[in-house]
C-alpha cells in the first residue's frame, strides 16, 4: 500500500481443435497439441491481483505476505497473497472452469498460453511509487513483451497475434498505491504534493493509458479495469489521525479517490472511441465495497470498519504476521465475519462476492461488458 504450489491457469473451450501449450522453463519453449483453444489471462496490478510475485523480488516484508496468516483460509500456507486465501483473479479462473494463474515469476514451467499474472504488492502506475520495492506498471509491461515476443518467435508473428494475444484478456488493478502511500508517515517521500490532485491524476491514468496502448499494438483487444475502492475508509487510512468526513473515512483520500475513478471512466470511453476493436469492462469496486461497509449484514458481514488482522486503531497497521516494522498485531476470532482482513485488503469472502459480480454483474457494476460476456465476445 507475494509460493504457491498451485499451476494456476486459463482455459476457455471457444472451439474444439488445437491449441498452443506453452511452457518456459530456462529460457525455453515447448509446444503442445491439445484439443481445445487456449484464451489466456494476463494479469497487471498490485496487492488486489499479486499472487505470488513479491516472493521472488528483493524487497521488505511490507511488500510481502509469505507468512502466517496470511493464507490461513484456503491455503492453510502462506502463498503470498495479501489476503486469508483466494484473490479476484483465482476466482474468475474458477468461473472460467480453469487452474489458477501463476505468479509470473515462480520458479518452473509456465503455461503462458494460458496467461500470466505480472502483479506486485505495493506497486502503482508511477514509478516513484514504492520504487526499487515492487515491480511496477511499466516493468510489468516488460515482461508481458518477453512472453508476447518468445510467443512470436515460436509460432511466428500471425499466430501468435491471432491464436493468443488478440484473444486474451488483460485485467488491471492498478492506481492504490499511487494515492494511499502517500499519506502513510515514514515510508515514502510524496511526489503527490507537488501537483494539483487533478495533474497527479492525469499522471497516473497517463501512465495506464501507455500500457494499454502498447498492449493494444500488440494485439490486445479486451480489457477489465478495477476502479478503486474507497481508500480513506479502509483501517490503514483511519488509522493515519488525518481528517474523517462524515462517513467516517478520511476526507483527502477519498477525494482524490473520486477524482481518479470518474477520469478512468471517461478514458476507457475515449480509448473506445480511438481504437478499433477495443471492448472493455469497467468494474464499481469503489460501489462495492462502500455499501458492504455501510451494510456488511446485508452481505454476510458483522464487522466492516476494523480488520481481522493487525495492530493499532482499527486494526490499521501494517502489522498482520508480525514480521514487518511493526510487530505486535491481533487476530479476529472468525475472519468470515469480517470484510477486510488486514488494514488495506479484503477477505476471500469479499474477493469471492465481488469475483462473482465481475463475472456475472449487471452493466451498471461492470459495463459495457462483464467478464463472462467479454471472454464469449
Amino acid at each position: 500500500m507475494a509460493i504457491s504450489s498451485s499451476r494456476i491457469q486459463l482455459l476457455l473451450p471457444l472451439v474444439v481443435g488445437y491449441a498452443i501449450n506453452l511452457a518456459i522453463s530456462h529460457g525455453q519453449i515447448c509446444v503442445a497439441e491439445l484439443e481445445e483453444e487456449y484464451v489466456p489471462l494476463f494479469i497487471f496490478g498490485d496487492s488486489l491481483f499479486d499472487v505470488g510475485n513479491n516472493n521472488y523480488i528483493n524487497t521488505t516484508t511490507d511488500m510481502q505476505a509469505n507468512f502466517w496468516p496470511y493464507g490461513l483460509t484456503s491455503f492453510k500456507y502462506p502463498s503470498g497473497r495479501v489476503s486469508d486465501g483466494r484473490l479476484i483473479p483465482d476466482f474468475i479462473a474458477e468461473y472460467a472452469n480453469m487452474e489458477f494463474i501463476p505468479p509470473y515469476l515462480q520458479i518452473g514451467n509456465h503455461q503462458y498460453s494460458k496467461g500470466a499474472n505480472f502483479a506486485s504488492a505495493g506497486a502503482g502506475a508511477l514509478v516513484e511509487t514504492n520504487q526499487g520495492l515492487v515491480i511496477d506498471l511499466s516493468s510489468q509491461l516488460k515482461y508481458f513483451i518477453e512472453v508476447e515476443t518468445l510467443l512470436k518467435q515460436k509460432l511466428g508473428d500471425e499466430e501468435a497475434r491471432t491464436l493468443l494475444i488478440s484473444k486474451a484478456i488483460y485485467l488491471f488493478s492498478i492506481g492504490t498505491n499511487d494515492y494511499l502511500v502517500p499519506f502513510i508517515p515514514n515510508i515514502y517521500s510524496s511526489i503527490l504534493q507537488k501537483y494539483p490532485p487533478q495533474v497527479y491524476v492525469d499522471m497516473v491514468l497517463g501512465n495506464l493509458t501507455i500500457v494499454i496502448k502498447e498492449i493494444y499494438k500488440k494485439g490486445g483487444r479486451k480489457f477489465g479495469f478495477l476502479n478503486l475502492f474507497p481508500l480513506g475508509c479502509l483501517p490503514v487510512a483511519k488509522a493515519l489521525n488525518l481528517k474523517i468526513n462524515k462517513d467516517g473515512c478520511v476526507e483527502e483520500i477519498m477525494e482524490i479517490t473520486q477524482l481518479h475513478n470518474v477520469a478512468l471512466k471517461e478514458l476507457l470511453q475515449k480509448l473506445e472511441t480511438q481504437l478499433q476493436g477495443f471492448k472493455y469492462s469497467y468494474i464499481d469496486f469503489h460501489t462495492a465495497i462502500s455499501e458492504r461497509i455501510k451494510d456488511p449484514s446485508k452481505y454476510g458481514f458483522k464487522e466492516s470498519k476494523i480488520g481481522c488482522c493487525g495492530g493499532g486503531p482499527y486494526r490499521g497497521f501494517q502489522s498482520c504476521g508480525g514480521k514487518r516494522s511493526v510487530k505486535e498485531y491481533e487476530l479476529c476470532e472468525n475472519v468470515e465475519e469480517y470484510l477486510i482482513f488486514d488494514a488495506a485488503h479484503p477477505t476471500e469472502k469479499a474477493y469471492h462476492q465481488i469475483a462473482e459480480q465481475m463475472w456475472n454483474g449487471d452493466h451498471n457494476f461492470a459495463g459495457p461488458y462483464n467478464l463472462r460476456e467479454l471472454h464469449q465476445t
